[in-house]
């Protein structure tokens, strides 16, 4: 009895700590241009809260168009951020006295984009617990010819080189993917600079020999 109570707290714990940590990471990622956000005003007459509330997409340019003060630029910047600027230009132009914004992000705007050498190339839905490898398995894992040791992640202009076959070996070596992350599977016949030229090559060479075994 006192070692399955122990055991059910040990599991609350657990599970509290894993929502506190997701709910980190979401409210921790970037604002980017074709982001949705459900946004709520609070702090003002109620005529306003359903006038301003609602959702929003973030364009091209990196703003959202709101009531009163049109376009704010928010790309760059955290939810919470955010929510700052829009308090602080609605508070600046006079329009509230104090305005309370909350902003919700739309998860299903927010992808990951797997392809290369795997079964089912795609848009992956951004969720704050998605990884690279979940990532790979949400696109059908990777093809007979995939190259699982240089599996590319491609976040802005960086690139990193990741070894998944060291990830099945050892999960707690996963990385955690951001949205509009890139992750490109190659093929084990890309390992030299130009593999097509190479193979071509080879094959050029093989009919030399053979003809000049012929000769011979």
């Amino acid at each position: 009895m006192v070692m399955s109570t122990k055991f059910s707290i040990l599991r609350a714990v657990c599970l509290l700590s894993f929502v506190f940590t997701t709910g980190v990471v979401a409210a921790d990622a970037p604002l980017r241009s074709g982001d949705q956000i459900a946004m709520k005003l609070g702090g003002v007459p109620s005529t306003e809260i359903s006038a301003v509330s609602g959702i929003y997409t973030v364009d091209g340019d990196g703003s959202v168009n709101l009531p009163h003060i049109g376009r704010v630029k928010i790309a760059g910047l955290t939810p919470g951020a955010a929510e700052s600027a829009i308090e602080n230009e609605y508070k600046s132009r006079e329009i509230y006295t104090n305005p309370n914004v909350v902003i919700t992000m739309q998860a299903q705007s927010r992808f990951v984009n797997v392809g290369g050498e795997v079964k089912a190339p795609q848009r992956v839905p951004f969720t704050p617990d998605l990884t690279i490898l979940s990532s790979i398995n949400a696109a059908g894992g990777f093809s007979s010819f995939a190259d699982a040791r240089k599996v590319k992640l491609l976040r802005g202009n960086s690139v990193r080189i990741v070894d998944v076959t060291k990830i099945r070996a050892d999960p707690s070596l996963d990385i955690p993917v951001q949205p509009g992350d890139r992750i490109e599977a190659p093929s084990i016949f890309r390992n030299s600079k130009n593999s097509t030229d190479t193979l071509h090559g080879a094959q050029q060479k093989a009919d030399v020999d053979s003809v000049e075994a012929v000769h011979h």
